[in-house]
């Protein structure tokens, strides 16, 4: 199994947040001093007893900012909306997708041209593990 222990990923520990943004395009002027805290687990965790997280392999879902090595953040006490981006499992395979429900069928589509669409038939043993509310993406690796 990929799961990955909550502890392991997000631990409690307040770390300084700057009220000042940060411009993406050109350098503005930042403020020298922290003004508040930030707990990570305030911030991507909304429902302690029903969240978990994964760690992704494969690239179904790159064009959605989900790239192999990232932690998701998962709530197994929303219901999925229609567009969500939710863990599945068909047929025994875990997958993470966007999921639709259209005229009782669902549809579960990748965010990467080179993946098809899964059409679930009731033939299919279908799972819903819960919804993606957040990724965790390290962009330089120790």
């Amino acid at each position: 199994m990929f799961s990955i222990s909550i502890k392991s990923v997000l631990q409690h520990a307040r770390i300084p947040l700057s009220l000042t943004s940060v411009q993406a395009g050109f350098p503005s002027p930042a403020a020298d001093y922290a003004e508040d805290g930030l707990d990570f687990n305030e911030l991507l965790i909304h429902r302690k007893a029903a969240t978990y997280c994964l760690k992704v392999t494969g690239d179904s879902m790159t064009g959605a900012g989900i790239f192999p090595g990232d932690i998701l953040v998962v709530d197994r006490s929303i219901s999925p909306a229609n567009g969500d981006i939710a863990v599945a499992a068909v047929n025994g395979e875990f997958t993470v997708k966007r999921i639709y429900r259209t005229h009782g069928a669902v549809l579960l589509r990748p965010e990467n041209p080179a993946y098809c669409d899964i059409a679930v038939g009731p033939e299919e043993d279908f799972l819903m593990f819960g919804v993606v509310t957040s990724v965790v993406r390290q962009l330089k690796r120790r």
